[in-house]
C-alpha cells in the first residue's frame, strides 16, 4: 500500500501554510511535501513537523523569480552563480528538515537558445548539485512537467530526464502521474520502464488536477502496479482539491490507500 505525503502547497489551503502541518497530521498523513520553504525559518518548519509527527520528504530548490514567471533556472545559461547559491541554501534547509529529496527545476526554455545548449547547461548544473549533495543523505531529483500547465518548460519528457540522470549519475526521477498522462500517456508501461530511476511519485487526476477519482485515470490499476513494482518511497498528493480538502480525502478509502 503506497505511503502518502500531503502536498501543503496545494492541500489544506483553507488555512495559512504553517497551520497546514497540523491539518495534515490530523487527517492521518505521516509525511508532507510542498514547493518551497524559504519564506519561513527552517527551525519553525522543523518544530511543526516534530509537533505533528510528520516527515518532510521533498521540496524544490529556489526557482528564480517565481512572481515573474520563472520556473527554475538550472537550464538557463548565465545563471550558474545564482543556481549554486540556491542549491546550497536548499541543502541547508533539507539538512535541517531531514528531507531526503531535493527537486531542481529546469526552467522555461528561453527563445533563441538551442536545445543542446540548454541540455548541456542543465546537465552541468545537475552534476554540480549532485556533487554538492554527496555524503549528505540528500538526493537530487528532476521532474518532467507538461507544457499545457507550464508552457515552454524545458524538461517535459521522461526520456529527457532519464538521459540526464544517466549522464550525471546518482540523481533520481520524480515521476508525476499527472504530468506523464498529460504529456505522454501509457502510464503503466512508463512506470515499469522507468522504475529503476524513480525516487519519488506524485499523483493527481486528469484533466483538472484534482484528487484521484475525479478524472480519467484508472487509479486501482495504477496503485496496484506501484505496489507490485515494490515501490518503497512516498507518493506525494500534489493535487488541487475539487472542494474542501478533508472532505475530498474519501478517495483514500475508495482505493485502499
Amino acid at each position: 500500500m503506497p505511503r502518502l505525503a500531503a502536498n501543503l502547497s496545494m492541500m489544506f489551503t483553507e488555512v495559512p501554510f504553517l497551520d497546514r502541518f497540523a491539518q495534515a497530521g490530523a487527517a492521518g498523513f505521516e509525511a508532507v511535501e510542498y514547493l518551497f520553504p524559504y519564506e519561513y525559518p527552517a527551525t519553525e518548519i522543523r518544530a511543526r513537523l516534530d509537533r505533528h509527527g510528520l516527515r518532510q520528504v521533498l521540496f524544490n530548490a529556489p526557482p528564480g523569480d517565481w512572481s515573474r514567471g520563472e520556473r527554475g533556472i538550472a537550464c538557463l545559461p548565465g545563471r550558474e552563480a545564482e543556481f549554486r547559491e540556491g542549491v546550497a541554501r536548499a541543502l541547508d534547509y533539507a539538512a535541517a528538515l531531514s528531507c531526503p529529496l531535493l527537486h531542481v527545476m529546469a526552467g522555461i526554455a528561453p527563445p533563441g537558445v538551442a536545445p543542446d545548449t540548454l541540455t548541456a547547461r542543465y546537465g552541468a548544473n545537475l552534476a554540480w548539485a549532485v556533487e554538492r549533495a554527496r555524503g549528505s543523505g540528500i538526493r537530487i531529483v528532476l521532474e518532467p512537467i507538461n507544457r499545457r500547465d507550464m508552457p515552454g518548460y524545458f524538461l517535459h519528457r521522461l526520456d529527457q530526464a532519464v538521459a540526464l540522470i544517466a549522464a550525471v549519475g546518482e540523481a533520481g526521477l520524480q515521476f508525476d502521474i499527472y504530468h506523464c498522462q498529460v504529456s505522454e500517456g501509457d502510464l503503466t508501461r512508463r512506470l515499469e520502464t522507468h522504475f529503476p530511476h524513480i525516487a519519488h511519485i506524485q499523483i493527481a487526476d486528469v484533466p483538472d488536477r484534482h484528487e484521484p477519482g475525479t478524472g480519467e485515470i484508472g487509479w486501482k490499476t495504477i496503485f496496484g502496479r506501484i505496489d507490485a513494482l515494490g515501490y518503497a518511497g512516498y507518493v506525494g498528493c500534489e493535487y488541487r482539491p475539487a472542494g474542501e480538502t478533508v472532505a475530498g480525502l474519501a478517495w483514500r478509502q475508495k482505493y485502499g490507500v
